[in-house]
């Protein structure tokens, strides 16, 4: 257990931005979501629009220190390609 103040109001804080942080992953799992089924039913525009929406949502967990930047980088890079394959 944390004695000093500022241990504690660390305790509290954390508390509170771990919640924040798991919607914000979970927000990007469910756009990253969206943009597999749309591919899965091989519909270009719409794995498109999806990826267009998916796209900044995912920099933002970036800027946000949720995923590391290459993380994102390699998650958006292999969703591009899987919907370039879709003929």
């Amino acid at each position: 257990m944390a004695n000093h103040i500022s241990a504690k109001k660390r305790i509290r804080r954390n508390s509170r931005m771990e919640i924040v942080n798991k919607v914000r992953k979970n927000r990007v799992r469910t756009f990253i979501k969206k943009v597999e089924l749309a591919i899965e039913k091989s519909d270009k525009t719409l794995a498109t629009n999806a990826f267009k929406e998916a796209q900044p949502e995912m920099h933002r967990a970036v800027t946000k220190g949720v995923f590391k930047k290459n993380t994102i980088s390699r998650k958006l890079s292999r969703l591009s390609a899987r919907i370039k394959q879709i003929a």
